[in-house]
């Protein structure tokens, strides 16, 4: 099947699921979709197995391999996703805003789908199902089209997906995927702009800017997560360390893992010592500033200003010590890529300046980045995070992959 072909076969999909997607017939999918997952695991096990095998045998990072898996624990987390979406709110059709207008007519906006979302990403393949569910529940088609490393386990996936679908007389195009691992095929997709409403790239920035760059649809983007942890004058060491430790460490090759450290140059000597020791104690290699070697030299790398604009997805990190918050915030501002920042302070002041004046999709205090998730957040599942300004911003749940349209009830009003 052609690109064209696949593209065309969704939109019909979708235009056909715009009468038949009630929420009840929604969340009977989900429940169907998550039984599939729970009856299919040793499947799934096998076909990861091969990507993983192959992935070992191409030299990928242990980082990216990781990424990659899906042990029981993913497999577990994807079911567990499918009906924490059943539970949530449809927020197709809801009518907001709805005011009467002085000359005697009503005026609101619905909430409706988009329409054929294009998911283009990476590595991950629990991202096919958080993909596909979300856009299901808020009334889209989609097309997907994962890397070429997780093939076998997105084939898996998508074959669960659409079992599903055709259980409940759906067609199961709805929910499709691009299978052909030829970049041409991605580069023909994005030029389908009277059939696919909005592009969603989830990858590396280069993947990211080359999206951006040949698609003629609408791309909602994530170029990456350089995430920023500033540890104030003001802050519980302890807590600084732990959380510090927790935000590198936890889960380093995702993107709302901490990338650069700043450190207020007052507790530098205090802070540095414990927590470079204890990154280094998980295997975590340092590059610091100047200041940063002058407190704690042992085995720390110098720091260039690239190391600051780097989403490193490893066990990496750069360290810099900066002087007081004004310094903090304009470094983030200017090195971050505008998605997750945190603050470690017990001063309730420098907390409000630094959520107020952060230009990022998140920001914290006394928290790590790690908590950057849509299904922590509450939205059940995420298509991504979105560091654009328009539209979306942040993690994206159902109610961001929808849009609205105008609504007008009038009782025979015309215009004078």
């Amino acid at each position: 099947m052609s690109v064209r072909e696949l593209a065309e076969k969704t939109n019909q999909a979708y235009q056909k699921f715009l009468k038949q997607g009630s929420t009840k017939l929604k969340n009977e999918i989900l429940e169907s979709i998550a039984e599939g997952l729970d009856c299919n695991r040793e499947f799934l096990a096998e076909e990861n197995k091969k990507d993983l095998e192959n992935g070992a045998k191409a030299g990928l990072s242990t980082a990216f391999l990781d990424r990659l898996a899906l042990n029981e624990k993913r497999i577990q987390g994807m079911i567990d996703a499918c009906r924490e979406v059943a539970q949530l709110v449809d927020p197709v059709g809801k009518i907001e805003n709805m005011v009467f207008r002085p000359e005697g007519f009503k005026v609101g906006r619905m909430r409706s789908p988009i329409g054929v979302i294009g998911i283009i990403y990476e590595a991950r393949p629990n991202v096919t199902i958080e993909a596909a569910v979300l856009c299901m529940k808020s009334g889209n088609a989609v097309i997907l089209r994962g890397g070429s490393n997780a093939f076998h386990s997105n084939m898996a996936l998508t074959k669960i997906l659409q079992e599903a679908l055709k259980k409940h007389d759906v067609d199961p195009n709805l929910i499709s995927y691009l299978s052909s691992t030829d970049r041409k095929a991605v580069d023909e997709m994005l030029v389908q702009d009277d059939l696919i409403h909005l592009i969603i790239p989830r990858g590396g920035e280069g993947l990211i800017r080359s999206v951006v760059e040949k698609s003629k649809i609408p791309v909602l983007k994530h170029y990456k997560g350089v995430c920023n942890i500033f540890v104030d004058k003001y802050s519980d060491i302890d807590m600084a360390v732990r959380i510090t430790v927790n935000a590198k460490v936890q889960r380093p090759a995702v993107c709302n893992s901490l990338e650069t450290l700043l450190v207020d140059e007052s507790i530098a000597d205090q802070f540095l010592p414990n927590a470079l020791q204890a990154l280094q104690d998980e295997g975590v290699e340092i590059r610091g500033c100047e200041q940063t070697r002058a407190i704690y030299s042992k085995d720390v790398i110098s720091a260039t200003e690239d190391d600051y604009y780097e989403e490193f997805l490893d066990l990496i990190i750069a360290v810099k010590v900066v002087d007081g918050l004004d310094e903090a915030i304009h470094f983030i501002n200017m090195y971050g890529s505008a998605h997750t920042e945190s603050i470690i302070t017990q001063d309730v002041s420098h907390a409000q300046q630094f959520l107020k004046e952060v230009d990022s999709a998140s920001v914290m205090v006394n928290a790590s980045t790690r908590l950057s998730d849509g299904g922590l957040y509450g939205l059940g599942a995420e298509i991504g995070i979105s560091t654009d300004r328009l539209h979306a911003r942040g993690p994206m749940g159902l109610e961001e992959l929808t849009t609205y349209k105008w609504i007008v009830i009038g009782d025979g009003h015309i215009r004078e």
